[in-house]
């Protein structure tokens, strides 16, 4: 078993918020074009930082997008493969995504669901299939669900990284490498 580093999509690897919202029933945050797909500062070098060091790189995101009508899976699939592009093709093990919204407008995907964060289920998931030692893996993410999520999946609270304007990928993968 190795450890991994789950990492949220939008706004941690990648500009989201920033960018202008899918026409409606699209929302802010929502990227669903893979030409807008632009790297935030500091992705691609703390991504290289934490592979190097040994860790599985684990994308783990909400993407209620999905049950808003606003995208389709594919969609979804075509932005996690950009991304993968512009990190350099291998960095990342795996992407899991949950197209599931409590509040969505796509009937089979109008409901809450296990793998949407704050659940844990995508990181449990993970460490299932990839055969992952949670215990000494570490999440980070750019909202409260992203840690509460991690929490609920049994990550030390001291695994959890909360990102704001003076914590970026580059200088959380400093501190998980020191």
């Amino acid at each position: 078993m190795r450890p991994a580093i789950f990492l949220d999509r939008d706004d941690t690897l990648m500009e989201a918020n920033s960018l202008p919202p899918p026409p409606p029933p699209g929302a802010r945050g929502d990227v669903v074009n893979p030409e807008l797909v632009k790297l935030l500062p500091g992705a691609k070098d703390g991504c290289e930082r934490l592979k190097q060091a040994g860790f599985a790189l684990v994308v783990v995101s909400n993407q209620g997008v999905v049950a808003r009508g606003a995208g389709t899976m594919q969609q979804v699939q075509d932005v996690n493969a950009r991304l993968a592009e512009l990190l350099g093709g291998n960095l990342i093990d795996a992407f899991y995504f949950c197209p599931f919204h409590p509040k969505g407008n796509v009937p089979e995907f109008t409901r809450e669901h296990p793998w949407r964060k704050p659940a844990p289920g995508m990181i449990l998931a993970a460490a299932v299939e990839l055969e992952l030692d949670l215990s000494q893996s570490w999440l980070i993410g750019d909202a409260q669900r992203d840690i509460e999520a991690g929490l609920a999946a049994g990550l030390p609270k001291s695994h959890c990284i909360l990102l704001n304007r003076d914590t970026t990928l580059r200088s959380a993968a400093a501190q998980i490498c020191k």
